[in-house]
């Protein structure tokens, strides 16, 4: 949902909620009827990363974290996801670009390149921009069927399949799904699309899940609304290592990504002074013209132009090594509980 509507978000008063409700519980039962689809059981671990709202919660930051540490086990995995605003079809393999610089270097990201390159590089446009972040980790397959992507994988010497999204996709049976949330808009004003930005409501989604994962401070009080039993992990977003070269600078930051204030909040708290900034519709597609008018402003203020790695792979290609790049990576607040969850899943 690139712009979505203003009484979606949690404690804003309306009345349109109420009256599409009844469309909500439509798309509430057709989602129960697909869900208890019979779906195909892989001959490897199978871990999800998925979430049931609309827009980002951190699904891609938790499946880059998850992809690293079992690349730190020496298991071969591999990402499965749709391609949002890519025209793939079928099954894709994709490709990454070049690194740019601020891709994610947490402990658990940006593990070196794998032997599967073999061309330059899909464009964002054919795979969506979260396939070529993730490809820079391990080999991503794009395309609506997750059960046809796994077993291409599988075929390719996949040990692990990590989900980015897919918890209302049942052609894949998982061992171990993640409920992604992000602490600062929650699940929204409770409702199912489109009277609210939920895919289906809080307690279907969670029933099917083993753990919840909680990006940021809990603002709007999701923890209650979860499941009783449902255990809830905690982390928190930081700035990549290439942001202390910005400290104490002047930048003019932009995005075009679910929540953009998470990446000037983050800025902000890594101490950089954002002089400016701009918010594009998730998954922007940029114009040469958008992004010149950024770099003139830029000038103009005396500022360095920075944006996430997302936005990265969809800037114009002439325009990229003018515009800083700054990635994020996960911190948890008890690292050896994500552990025992990862474990338990390939173990198995």
């Amino acid at each position: 949902m690139r712009h979505p509507p203003a009484f979606w978000r949690h404690g804003v008063r309306s009345a349109w909620p109420a009256l599409l409700a009844p469309l909500g519980m439509v798309v509430a039962a057709v989602t129960a009827r697909r869900n208890a689809r019979p779906g195909w059981r892989a001959p490897v671990p199978v871990i999800c990363c998925g979430n049931v709202t609309v827009g980002g919660a951190g699904k891609t930051t938790l499946a880059l974290d998850l992809a690293g540490r079992l690349r730190a086990r020496d298991v071969a995995v591999h990402i499965l996801l749709r391609g949002y605003g890519g025209t793939a079809s079928g099954v894709h393999r994709g490709v990454p670009r070049e690194p740019y610089r601020g891709v994610p270097r947490g402990p658990y990201c940006g593990m070196p390149r794998g032997p599967y390159r073999v061309a330059p590089g899909d464009p964002a446009s054919l795979v969506g921009d979260e396939a070529l972040l993730l490809a820079e980790v391990a080999p991503t397959w794009i395309g609506p069927d997750r059960a046809a992507s796994a077993r291409a994988a599988v075929a390719a010497g996949a040990q692990a399949l990590v989900l980015d999204d897919g918890l209302q996709n049942p052609t894949l049976i998982k061992d171990l799904s993640l409920l992604v949330v992000d602490g600062g808009s929650g699940f929204g004003n409770g409702h199912v699309l489109p009277a609210g930005p939920l895919r289906e409501p809080v307690a279907a989604g969670a029933a099917r899940c083993q753990a919840a994962v909680l990006i940021g401070t809990d603002e709007t009080g999701v923890t209650a609304q979860l499941p009783p039993g449902l255990p809830v992990l905690r982390a928190r977003l930081q700035q990549g290592p290439e942001v202390a070269d910005l400290v104490g600078q002047p930048v003019l930051a932009f995005a075009g990504i679910a929540r953009p204030e998470k990446f000037f909040d983050g800025l902000w708290q890594a101490g950089v002074t954002v002089v400016a900034h701009r918010s594009f519709p998730d998954h922007h597609r940029y114009t040469a013209r958008e992004i010149q008018d950024v770099l003139d402003t830029a000038t103009q203020l005396q500022a360095t132009p920075v944006t996430t790695p997302k936005d990265a792979v969809r800037l114009p290609p002439a325009m990229r090594p003018r515009v800083r790049v700054v990635g994020a990576s996960l911190v948890w607040d008890d690292d050896a509980a994500i552990t025992r969850l990862l474990d338990a899943a390939i173990g198995r």
